[in-house]
């Protein structure tokens, strides 16, 4: 199969030297020019950068115009951006077939992005593929929007079989390879986050400037299997723990001990469940365990645990305490999720 690469444009490679000067400024008024000439690749940026705030003002409209004609122009990297965002159903109305059926144009363009995550999706060797929206059209998004299978625990832990495949759980790992930052705590008292020696894990955050289609699926998923609705859902985390590395024993949920408690629920819900789902076993060590319980878990690649925070009342369950132990050998990954009680998007 003959693979096209997507070529950097002459806007985008200047943007791109300024950029590396710390010419931010003048790096946006080339992507502007640039856009503005019909530089495909450039208005793709731009609109990133617009999207997201990146040395850019943030302005949400004016980048959902140059994305979408950036995609209708046929850049693979626009076109995996609308996907994301069809799949989201951010800013757009949402549409899983759509989603995919975009993804895949993008990969018939070359973004190697899009041809990532189309792979994890339904893996087959690269060179196998000569249709891409033929390989997105077998992939069942109703298996995705289906629960996976769940036993309980406990009342309040429930492990989760099966959730996504070994293919996706790789690609999640190779997405967080080389974003890892070292992990903070939320502190729901004075609504911060912070370095603290109770977390020396690493993590990787997902937000507008990273998000994919399998993210959103994985996250549908998610939802399905704990009974809530997608929106409720918080941008997900990618957790690497390196032997020795862990979290002590704490809380998820958001503590009634704040000054502004009822004004946070108000505004954001309480974080009444928290979902884990593992992406790799080899490693020693590193289970999730529940003192208070008597609880610890395990799990393998593709499987989920999800526990419940908070009282039917959205007070929180203090006997939910849990930790992430460290690792005595090996690396662990996990996705780590919380789900909020109302809707954080529409």
């Amino acid at each position: 199969m003959d693979i096209a690469q997507p070529i950097p444009s002459p806007g985008l490679s200047e943007a791109s030297e300024h950029d590396a000067a710390g010419r931010h400024g003048d790096a946006f008024n080339t992507l502007k020019q640039a856009a503005a000439a019909g530089d495909l690749p450039a208005m793709t940026e731009l609109g990133h950068r617009l999207l997201t705030g990146y040395r850019a003002p943030k302005m949400v409209d004016h980048a959902l115009s140059l994305l979408t004609a950036a995609a209708r122009g046929g850049d693979g990297r626009a076109l995996a951006r609308m996907a994301a965002l069809t799949a989201a159903g951010a800013y757009v109305p949402q549409d899983w077939a759509a989603a995919l059926h975009m993804l895949a144009l993008g990969a018939a363009a070359g973004d190697a992005g899009a041809r990532g995550q189309l792979l994890s999706l339904h893996p087959v060797s690269p060179e196998q593929v000569e249709d891409w929206p033929a390989l997105a059209a077998r992939i069942s998004v109703q298996d995705w929007l289906s629960p996976a299978p769940v036993s309980a625990l406990h009342a309040k832990v429930h492990r989760v079989s099966k959730l996504a495949p070994a293919s996706v759980c790789r690609w999640l790992i190779g997405r967080a390879r080389g974003r890892l930052e070292r992990a903070r705590v939320y502190d729901s008292v004075t609504r911060s986050e912070m370095v603290h020696e109770m977390r020396t894990n690493t993590a990787a955050n997902y937000d507008y400037a990273s998000l994919d289609v399998v993210q959103f699926l994985v996250q549908a998923r998610m939802a399905r299997s704990c009974g809530q609705r997608l929106q409720q859902l918080e941008a997900p985390m990618i957790l690497h723990y390196d032997v020795g590395e862990q979290i002590t024993p704490h809380f998820d949920f958001i503590d009634s001990n704040a000054v502004d408690y009822e004004q946070q629920i108000r505004e954001q819900g309480q974080r009444i469940i928290t979902f884990l789902l593992y992406l790799n076993d080899d490693y020693a060590g590193g289970e999730t365990t529940f003192p208070l319980l008597g609880l610890a878990n395990r799990g393998s690649p593709g499987d989920g645990l999800f526990f419940i925070n908070s009282h039917a009342d959205r007070a929180p369950d203090r006997d939910m305490l849990h930790t992430g132990s460290p690792p005595t050998a090996g690396e662990k990954w996990i996705v780590s999720q919380f789900v909020r009680d109302i809707a954080l998007r529409p």
